[in-house]
């Protein structure tokens, strides 16, 4: 069996699942590496199959809310608007609402169509430029812009709100960037915020198992560097709960944690007409339990409230 490999390597003195830069040089090199990263390799959802619509086109993000939406929907059922099992939507008409890590739009154009005001910030240009096209074409107001989420241009107490789905674990000091949410939020602001979970079946098991394949014994190291490769991203950070409250201490009080993550990752085949047959085959409702209540997702899911 072969994986599909994001990257040949994670950066140097990245060495364990959440390492934080040892220096200011560090702290730049390993951003440059994940803006570079995220610049040339866009969350388009296009891994097992192009997408066949014009760039920038409705059509174009249609396809990508589809493929993404279609996998979400196996741990997280909607009951009228896609993620609606994480985001309370009508909550959100008095709120300021900020987005670290907009990508292609997807979460951006709902939650724009439901705030307050929305504001969405990224690393890259190309993020910027492409869910500045889709809320155009939407007819959507908002603000989006290219920023880095460690050191962020806005006054103090700007925000009511903020959401980021599976992108502060990829910067270079996660830390910063929750010191900077803290600051942005008013008083009494929320967040809730998607990293990777560092869990036994699909941190451990998984690095194990890719270790063995390719010919190394399974040690903490070779499981860190093969999670790693198999990620996207520059890096990426794997927390367990405690690990998290203790970074977060300080500034957020933590009101619920808890694990979920799609059902493709838990089945350790590469994808395919194989890997294909057997998500069909085992029911949604059993890898749900297996991810949420047996602790076998990669998603942790915190919701927090400024101190």
């Amino acid at each position: 069996m072969k994986w599909k490999m994001f990257k040949d390597a994670s950066p140097p003195g990245f060495v364990n699942p959440t390492a934080l830069p040892a220096d200011e040089f560090q702290q730049q090199t390993w951003q440059q590496q994940n803006r570079d990263w995220w610049q040339k390799h866009s969350m388009r959802y296009d891994f097992s199959a192009p997408i066949p619509y014009e760039e920038f086109s409705k059509e174009f993000y249609a396809e990508i809310d589809k493929r993404f939406y279609a996998s979400a929907s196996r741990y997280a059922p909607s009951k009228s608007i896609p993620f609606d099992f994480f985001i309370d939507f009508p909550s959100l008409r008095t709120k300021d609402v900020l987005e670290i890590g907009c990508g292609n739009g997807s979460h951006a154009q709902l939650l724009a169509a439901h705030a307050k005001s929305y504001t969405g910030i990224d690393l890259t240009e190309y993020a910027m430029k492409s869910t500045s096209t889709r809320l155009a074409l939407f007819d959507l107001k908002a603000t989006v812009l290219q920023m880095d989420a460690e050191q962020m241009q806005f006054p103090d107490n700007s925000f009511d709100f903020i959401w980021t789905w599976g992108v502060i674990h990829h910067s270079a000091n996660t830390h910063s960037i929750l010191k900077e949410m803290n600051r942005v939020l008013r008083p009494g602001g929320r967040a809730k915020v998607m990293v990777y979970y560092r869990g036994f079946w699909c941190y451990y098991v998984l690095g194990a198992v890719v270790a063995v394949l390719s010919g190394r014994p399974p040690t903490l190291d070779a499981i860190h560097e093969c999670n790693q490769l198999l990620i996207d991203g520059g890096l990426a950070r794997y927390y367990r709960p405690a690990e998290w409250r203790q970074l977060v201490g300080g500034l957020f009080r933590v009101e619920r944690i808890g694990i979920c993550g799609p059902k493709e990752a838990l089945i350790f085949l590469p994808g395919g007409k194989l890997k294909r047959a057997i998500l069909r085959i085992v029911p949604n409702w059993l890898t749900r339990f297996l991810a949420a209540q047996c602790r076998m997702g990669n998603f942790l899911i915190a919701e927090m409230e400024k101190i």
